[in-house]
C-alpha cells in the first residue's frame, strides 16, 4: 500500500485509512451496542499498527488501544512518537448515523507536535496540520462551548453563566475540539480526566489552524511523558483565552483559597 513520505500527509492518510476501516465495520459487522464498540476499536488499532509498522519502523507508539505502549519506556527516549486514538468516541460510532467520532494520529518529534490529523469519517471530513484549517469569523452572537452530551462536567455550567455563553453537546473529544475550527462552537473547556492520545491530534490542528490551545490553568500541553494522564485542556478562539483562563483562576481561588 502507498503511503505519503510527507508527516503531515502520512498522519492525514493513516486517519483517513483507519476512518475508512471503521466505516465498513459499521456497515457490513451486523453488530452493534458494545460488540461494535470492540469490533470498530479492534480494527482500527489493528489497521494503524500494521500501516505504521510498515512505513515508520523505527518510530515508537503510544496508543489507547495498546496496553503495552503506555508503559513502554522506549517511547520516552524515542525521538519520534506517533500517539494515536483509533476510534475516539466509541459510544457515537455504536450509534448509527451519529458522525460525532474521530480518529486521531499524531506525531510527537523532540519535546513537541510536529504534525496531527483529524478525521471525522462519517462526516467525511479530515483536519491536517498539513493544510491548516482557516477557521471562519465566528457566525454566533454568543459564545458557544463544545460540552460532552453524557456528561457535562459541572464547572463548565458556571463557566457558560460567566461569558453568557452556550453549551453545544457533541460526542468524541477530537469533534469538540474540531467543532471550534469548524465554526460550530467557539470554545472547548475540559478538566474531567483525558489522556495524551484524547487531544494530541486535535491539538496539533486547533493549533495549527490559530486557536489557542493549553492546559486549564493556561500552562503548555506536553507529550510523551511517562504518565500518558494528562486532564484538563483548552482549545478556543483567541480572544476567549483570557476570559475563560481568568474565571477558571478565580474558580480556583474560590475552590482552594489564596494559600
Amino acid at each position: 500500500m502507498t503511503a505519503p513520505t510527507d508527516d503531515h500527509a502520512f498522519a492525514a492518510w493513516l486517519a483517513e485509512q483507519a476512518g475508512a476501516r471503521l466505516l465498513e465495520v459499521r456497515r457490513t459487522s451486523g453488530l452493534s451496542g458494545k460488540e461494535l464498540k470492540d469490533a470498530g476499536d479492534a480494527a482500527a488499532q489493528t489497521l494503524l499498527a500494521e500501516l505504521l509498522a510498515e512505513h515508520r519502523p523505527a518510530d515508537a507508539v503510544l496508543s489507547e488501544e495498546s496496553a503495552e505502549t503506555h508503559t513502554d519506556t522506549g517511547r520516552l527516549s524515542a525521538e519520534r512518537v506517533w500517539i494515536i486514538d483509533p476510534l475516539d468516541g466509541t459510544r457515537e460510532f455504536s450509534e448509527p448515523p451519529r458522525d460525532d467520532w474521530a480518529v486521531h494520529v499524531a506525531l510527537w518529534q523532540h519535546g513537541a507536535l510536529v504534525a496531527g490529523a483529524v478525521a471525522q469519517p462519517a462526516l467525511g471530513e479530515t483536519f491536517s496540520t498539513g493544510r491548516p484549517p482557516v477557521v471562519p469569523p465566528s457566525s454566533s452572537t454568543r459564545v458557544r462551548i463544545a460540552v460532552s452530551r453524557s456528561r457535562p462536567p459541572a464547572f463548565v455550567a458556571a463557566l457558560a453563566e460567566a461569558l453568557d455563553a452556550e453549551l453545544v453537546p457533541m460526542g468524541s473529544a477530537g469533534v469538540k475540539m474540531m467543532s471550534v475550527v469548524r465554526d460550530v462552537a467557539d470554545a472547548y473547556v475540559h478538566a474531567g480526566g483525558q489522556y495524551e492520545w484524547d487531544s494530541a491530534a486535535p491539538v496539533a490542528v486547533a493549533a495549527a489552524a490559530g486557536l489557542f490551545t493549553s492546559r486549564g490553568d493556561g500552562s503548555p500541553l506536553v507529550y510523551n511523558r511517562p504518565d500518558p494522564y494528562l486532564p484538563d485542556v483548552i482549545v478556543c478562539r483567541p480572544e476567549l483565552a483570557a476570559p475563560i483562563l481568568g474565571h477558571l483562576d478565580q474558580q480556583r481561588i474560590a475552590d482552594h483559597g489564596t494559600d
